[in-house]
């Protein structure tokens, strides 16, 4: 089934009600009493919501045993990056299954995994048809306009929840004293947002527990923060352009390129994956190999099959095949490569971690700030041209003329050569 944008926001929309209900449900029985389950004041569980989009893109396809163990493998990873996220930026935890057996550090735990499981299962086999066919019932323009004023309520909420529960609603004072009478009633409502939000979630979730909170000065990018994730993705995204370069010219004889981009040696799939292992596995960098090994696997399994999926939906184009590789699962991704990933996970934070983190510490910080807002300003480019330049490049194998000042301009710098050498393992599909 081919999903339109619509079709996945409807779909968030809906999966992010239903797991509220189910939620809220679920704490009621418990609790004896009526709670709000969400993060935000509405009736909304994004978190739900954001596990179905990516199911419905990254899972399709797949069936029985398989899309059991890959929808565990989504939602139990968003659970595990959610749990995180909440406690660096709130300072708290808002579940803890560390009193349930086989769990890791209370963030996820098996017998929830299971269930994620198996909700998954059905979300993407049942569900998923249901939702499209209630969808395409209402007419093309209400439908539309009913997802995204839904959207912008819950976008509204979900900042304003976030500013005045992080402890940053203290402009609402200023506001309070300025003489405009818009600015007055902004700041009433804003204090009894934050009383109720602050009341709401501490009562709803039983497991929350302050965290320390640490002020550090003088260091560049230290710890796992936004900085050094930022740089950490650079340097994935380098190492691993030209790991695959030496990977294909001593296993194919041949010098190929492997980069994401046209401008560069930077492969963004191996930047992303550096950048989303570091900042979800850092608190765990000292585990095992064992352990580092496992994890790699599974979550760079699943990456690498999303990415597949993802790549195929925007451009119409397969950027490699492993068909022809045994253990494989719909030429996406194989049991050989997963290992890889395990391998590299082990390698990055056993070997390669310590030296780059300290490198990029020693960046002074107001130099460090400025590079890396440069390399993200010059990455946007590139990525938006890279864009135009595989976009165009279908509109061609198809005989779409050039009309707009975009297909011309991408025309005269990335014709069909070009592009072909950027990307040799590229195939059009329908």
């Amino acid at each position: 089934m081919e999903y339109t944008g619509y079709d996945l926001l409807w779909l968030f929309v809906a999966y992010s009600f239903s797991g509220w209900v189910l939620e809220t449900c679920a704490a009621a029985v418990k609790q004896k009493k009526f709670v709000n389950r969400g993060v935000i004041n509405g009736p909304f569980c994004i978190i739900y919501g954001t596990a179905a989009v990516l199911m419905a893109v990254g899972l399709q396809g797949l069936t029985g045993l398989w899309l059991f163990l890959g929808g565990m493998i989504y939602a139990v990873s968003l659970e595990w990056i959610a749990g995180h996220l909440i406690e660096k930026y709130y300072h708290e935890r808002w579940w803890d299954y560390s009193e349930i057996r086989w769990n890791l550090d209370g963030y996820i735990c098996l017998p929830m995994s299971l269930l994620w499981g198996a909700l998954g299962f059905i979300s993407v086999k049942w569900g998923n048809p249901l939702l499209y066919r209630v969808y395409h019932i209402l007419p093309d323009l209400p439908g539309k306009v009913m997802v995204w004023a839904v959207l912008i309520a819950l976008a509204i909420d979900a900042m304003a929840s976030y500013i005045l529960i992080t402890g940053k609603s203290g402009c609402l004072d200023r506001w309070e004293a300025a003489d405009s009478q818009f600015a007055n009633v902004a700041a009433r409502l804003g204090k009894l947002i934050s009383r109720q939000v602050e009341k709401r979630i501490h009562g709803a979730y039983q497991a929350v527990r302050q965290l320390e909170m640490e002020e550090v000065f003088g260091t560049f990018a230290e710890g796992c923060g936004f900085y050094k994730v930022v740089l950490l993705f650079f340097v994935g995204a380098f190492l691993g352009d030209i790991t695959e370069t030496v990977f294909c010219r001593v296993t194919a004889g041949v010098w190929m390129s492997r980069s994401s981009v046209v401008w560069g040696p930077f492969s963004i799939v191996w930047g992303l994956a550096i950048a989303l292992v570091t900042a979800m596995l850092y608190k765990y960098r000292n585990r095992s190999d064992r352990f580092l090994f496992l994890a790699g696997t599974f979550l760079g399994g699943a990456y690498e099959y999303f990415c597949s999926v993802f790549t195929e939906m925007v451009f119409g184009t397969v950027f490699w095949d492993y068909s022809e590789i045994p253990f494989n699962l719909g030429g996406r991704i194989n049991l050989l490569y997963c290992f890889f990933w395990g391998i590299a996970a082990v390698v990055w934070f056993k070997c390669c971690y310590p030296f780059i983190s300290d490198m990029i510490e020693k960046l002074p910080v107001i130099l460090g700030k400025v590079f890396t807002w440069g390399l993200i300003v010059f990455m946007c480019c590139n990525i938006t041209v890279s864009c135009m330049a595989l976009l165009r490049y279908g509109q061609r194998q198809e005989e779409i003329a050039a009309e707009e000042k975009w297909q011309v301009w991408t025309d005269a710098h990335f014709d069909d050569a070009r592009v072909e050498r950027i990307y040799p393992n590229a195939v059009i599909v329908d």
